[in-house]
């Protein structure tokens, strides 16, 4: 006797086992020497930035809270100095997922005045669900904030973090280690791949193209750029990733000058074919580009 099982529960079924798959897979922290001090620390979630100072460690973003052991002991890997600043550059779990893992009484934790206020929102809404502790919720949160930019002097070296207005989301903002020639630009940068501009949270594509152009004005030929995705990167490929983004917005402001629809536009592969092959296959795909900018371009002006 032949038993037939709907289409459906296939689906559903290979859908789990991947995910699962996903989910288990061994995570390895890998480690790119960008400077004599500066490091990047690739896993999964965000590119993590480690500065390794006269007397302790500056840290860019900490991806999974899952991932924190690992994490630390790749950065035991490179040095014996304590975490003494946790920089968050922005509010998403898997670059900030980490927080509470890694802040005590000796790191003092550092994001931009939005990326306070959106933590605290999505870690009430746990608190509530009796999820985690107040205690926990307090230590994902950033005890210093800013609204434009800060800087830290350690011996010889100037770090300066600037905050970058409706790019990747409200709260955004880079980190130059001035002696090093290394810019951290958070997720205001996939590097080989399309960009992930966060509607909800306050992102846009024009913000997203000028917060380029600032990195551009800070950077030098020699600079070695940490994307918040992607491999790292330099001046000369950031370039082109504006020109390819402002190639794409104007094809598609053109279509909305046309009156074309937000479907008609998914539907167009057209508007970004030539950079599809390279940039096409992360996270995300073309149609969904296509949608972002064409929703950025006809939301309200604020």
């Amino acid at each position: 006797m032949s038993i037939r099982i709907p289409v459906l529960l296939v689906v559903l079924y290979i859908f789990l086992t991947t995910h699962c798959a996903a989910q288990t897979k061994e995570v390895v922290i890998s480690v790119d020497t960008l400077s004599q001090n500066v490091f990047m620390l690739t896993g999964q979630g965000g590119n993590i930035g480690i500065y390794i100072g006269e007397t302790n460690v500056f840290m860019i973003d900490d991806q999974f809270a899952r991932l924190s052991d690992k994490i630390k002991i790749a950065i035991g890997s490179l040095t014996d100095k304590p975490v003494a600043t946790l920089f968050n550059t922005h509010m998403h779990g898997d670059h900030s997922g980490g927080n509470a893992n890694f802040n005590s009484d000796a790191v003092t934790l550092v994001a931009h005045d939005n990326v306070r206020d959106r933590i605290k929102v999505s870690q009430q809404k746990k608190l509530e669900k009796q999820e985690i502790t107040a205690s926990y919720l307090e230590n994902m949160l950033p005890e210093v904030t800013f609204s434009e930019d800060i800087t830290f002097y350690d011996g010889d070296e100037t770090i300066m973090a600037f905050h970058i207005h409706h790019a990747h989301t409200d709260g955004d903002a880079m980190v130059y280690f001035v002696r090093n020639n290394v810019l951290h630009m958070g997720d205001t940068y996939f590097s080989g791949r399309y960009p992930f501009i966060d509607l909800r949270s306050g992102g846009s594509i024009n913000g997203y193209i000028e917060a380029h152009k600032k990195a551009l004005m800070v950077i030098n030929e020699s600079t070695k750029i940490i994307p918040g995705h992607g491999r790292p990167s330099n001046k000369k490929e950031l370039q082109a990733y504006v020109l390819m983004l402002e190639d794409i917005r104007s094809k598609v402001q053109a279509e909305i000058d046309n009156d074309k629809s937000l479907q008609a536009v998914k539907g167009n592969s057209s508007l970004t074919a030539t950079y599809d092959e390279v940039h096409g296959n992360g996270f995300i795909n073309p149609e969904r580009l296509r949608e972002t900018i064409y929703l950025s371009l006809t939301q309200p002006k604020e």
